[in-house]
């Protein structure tokens, strides 16, 4: 059983930016699959971002391209975010999670306690 551990967020101005990590132990998450996902206050939780198990292949939400980038560090059992260009409209709970394949999106793991990220207008 894998445990996830996001941190990294805050708050930050529009415009801004943020880089948030998730660490993954109890077993190492390099032959998977992983993805970013929010939870806005009352909304339901989204996809952001997902990769690949070597990082070489992406995928974003529409309204993240450009502006948030996924990638990875198998040694060292992490997953990134960087977020560029924030919104308020980002505002959210973010949360890492290993997947079942990159496209499909479909999360595999438990949630972790999200790490939290405020952008003021």
């Amino acid at each position: 059983q894998v445990q996830l551990v996001e941190s990294g967020g805050g708050l930050v101005q529009a415009g801004g930016s943020l880089r948030l990590s998730c660490a993954a132990s109890g077993r190492t998450i390099s032959s998977y699959a992983m993805g970013w996902f929010r939870q806005a206050p009352g909304q339901e939780r989204e996809f952001v971002a997902t990769i690949n198990w070597s990082g070489d292949m992406t995928d974003y939400q529409d309204s993240v391209k450009g502006r948030f980038t996924i990638s990875r560090d198998n040694a060292k059992n992490l997953v990134y975010l960087q977020m560029n260009s924030l919104k308020p409209e980002d505002t959210a709970v973010y949360y890492c999670n290993v997947l079942y394949s990159w496209r499909a999106h479909e999360v595999r793991g438990s949630w972790g306690q999200g790490t939290q990220v405020t952008v003021s207008s």
